[in-house]
């Protein structure tokens, strides 16, 4: 076995790009552990958990590259260190929503000065996104913060001064935006239209785009606040910053707002702004009773007066298997969870959110405990995969729900993954439910995904919402435990 720990000092690239090289790499034949990643505290001490025997570098900073790889052989190893290089100096695919190669180096007023630019795009590690997002609103731009890990204290004062200057911060932990039709971060590929969406949730403004798109309805805006903005700590800040630009635009004939449960404070300061709005809003507040992201694009759908179609559902030829056993949820998308949570508790009652949770269990494996030194599930399902092959082995298991995210910046082919362990767990008499949040034009291609997961077994469903009942519908039918 060969190990490979090299330091590259000041070079920085995106994390998500990373995140697929490192898939890239440890996809290879002959490599047993591949990590590529800047020189953070947390990926050295990852660096360490994956036994490498170099162990931790000396004098490394955020800001180096940390390439490690361990291989069968000599060749194989100087092969992956080589693709590293190739894959980091390949130009930038716009398709793909990721970024390859470092920015020139220059201010951040320079650049925006020198293309015309209104609106920065901040992901550099966390404790250096306050000083560049700062840079960013002092140059008159508006911000989307990618970065997590950036203190509740930076975000309240980046806030204050964007509030201060009239211009807008999404974030920080903005992963998904739509701007003027551009998809930025994780984003669905779909057409500009009339709606416009704003809310603290990557994955469920993902969801309302794609059920949007399967009604054949455009998204001219969706603006990503970031996941605490409608804490007591935030108050909403860019939320309602955010509901008054969009408000403004005479493009937008709806806008939806997308949130889980709230500070009861800032709840009354955002319906007050809601109620202060010209243009119709519909608020989808999940936990809310009756309220879903598939009832709140369809709201969208009845204020434009246009019809409301039948949603695409893929069944295989096979019927259910009727095992009796637990629900078990897997999820990448933590609205899409929370979502599911709320029908299945209603149905099924308690409900567990960790694997080997006694009874039902639905977990969201994006959750910060499982993406700690690993890419997002989005990205890289390894551990979501690793914990699926367990559950199809319990012989307590008897429906298994799952969602697929399509989209720029995720798993080129998620299904692939999926599919074999689809395949065993029917032979075992498990049924599987999947939510495919897609859509018509995503790179992965929606439709192909859905017929290969029905050919394995699983019936697919766009809306997660409907997804979520109909595996409630199938434990309660075999009298699940």
């Amino acid at each position: 076995m060969i190990e490979i720990v090299d330091v590259v000092r000041g070079r920085y690239f995106d994390s998500v790009r990373l995140m697929q090289v490192s898939r890239a790499i440890g996809d290879m034949t002959g490599v047993e552990a591949a990590l590529v990643a800047m020189a953070t505290d947390l990926n050295l001490e990852l660096l360490s958990d994956m036994g490498f025997a170099a162990g931790r570098p000396d004098a490394t900073t955020p800001d180096d590259l940390l390439v490690a790889l361990r291989a069968d052989g000599r060749q194989e190893a100087e092969s992956a260190r080589a693709a590293v290089d190739r894959l980091l100096a390949t130009p930038a695919d716009r398709t793909s929503g990721a970024i390859f190669s470092p920015p020139a180096r220059r201010t951040v007023e320079s650049a925006a000065r020198s293309i015309g630019a209104n609106l920065a795009v901040i992901s550099v590690p966390g404790p250096y996104a306050f000083v560049e997002a700062m840079a960013a609103l002092e140059a008159g731009l508006n911000v989307m913060v990618f970065s997590d890990n950036v203190s509740v204290e930076h975000e309240r004062l980046l806030k204050a001064e964007a509030a201060e200057r009239r211009l807008l911060v999404m974030g920080p932990d903005c992963g998904t935006a739509i701007v003027n039709g551009l998809g930025l971060g994780f984003s669905n590929v779909v057409e500009p239209g009339p709606v416009a969406i704003a809310g603290a949730s990557g994955t469920g403004i993902q969801q309302v785009c794609c059920l949007l798109d399967a009604a054949g309805v455009g998204v001219r805006h969706a603006l990503g606040t970031g996941s605490r903005d409608l804490s007591a700590a935030i108050g909403g800040r860019s939320t309602l910053d955010a509901l008054a630009a969009l408000d403004a635009d005479p493009e937008v004939s709806v806008i939806v707002l997308v949130s889980k449960p709230t500070d009861s404070g800032v709840s009354e300061a955002v319906e007050a702004a809601i109620a202060a709005c010209r243009t119709p809003v519909v608020s989808a507040l999940l936990g809310t009773a009756g309220v879903t992201l598939e009832s709140a694009a369809r709201h969208a759908i009845e204020i434009l007066s246009r019809p409301w179609p039948e949603l695409p559902v893929w069944r295989p030829d096979m019927a259910p298997s009727g095992r009796a056993g637990a629900l078990r949820g897997l999820f990448s998308g933590g609205t899409l969870r929370a979502e599911a949570y709320a029908i299945a508790r209603a149905g099924l009652g308690p409900i567990g959110t960790e694997p080997g949770s006694s009874g039902h269990w639905l977990c969201d494996f994006g959750d910060d405990r499982y993406t700690r030194g690993r890419p997002h599930p989005m990205i890289d399902p390894t551990i979501r995969l690793e914990v699926l092959a367990s559950v199809i082995g319990e012989p307590e298991t008897g429906v298994v729900l799952f969602d697929l995210v399509l989209g720029h910046g995720a798993h080129p082919d998620p299904a692939s993954g999926v599919v074999p362990l689809v395949e065993a767990g029917r032979r075992s008499g498990i049924t599987f439910v999947a939510s495919l949040c897609g859509s018509r034009s995503d790179p992965q291609g929606r439709d192909d995904q859905a017929r290969r997961l029905t050919e394995a077994g699983a019936e697919v469903f766009v809306s997660n919402a409907a997804a979520a009942r109909r595996a409630v519908h199938l434990t309660q039918e075999v009298g699940g435990a």
